[in-house]
């Protein structure tokens, strides 16, 4: 990946890639942290940390692939974003129905 299309990124998007960026984290983490679980019986608070410190390292694993991802991801997300707000916005200006109360 281009480390200038990155940085492009990222000054357009700023915080969206970052929010894109960290739910992608928060996704893989969660998914091997679960995936990991399923095939080990935790019985102590050592064997939680080692489960987390585990799906850590295979998320650490996945970072290019995230990084990847959240370049793909993050235009389409500032997209559907926008559209919400354009919706929120134009509701709010649409005048109320008779009998019905704004609030």
């Amino acid at each position: 990946m281009n480390r200038e299309r990155l940085k492009a990124l990222l000054a357009e998007y700023s915080g969206i890639a970052l929010g894109t960026y960290l739910v992608l984290f928060a996704i893989v983490l969660t998914g091997f942290a679960l995936a990991i679980s399923a095939g080990v019986e935790v019985e102590s608070a050592g064997g939680n940390a080692g489960l987390l410190a585990a799906a850590w390292v295979a998320t650490k694993l996945t970072q290019p692939l995230r990084i990847a991802a959240t370049v793909v991801l993050t235009p389409l997300v500032a997209r559907v974003l926008r559209r919400q707000k354009v919706k929120a916005v134009a509701d709010e200006a649409r005048p109320a129905e008779p009998g019905r109360r704004q609030g």
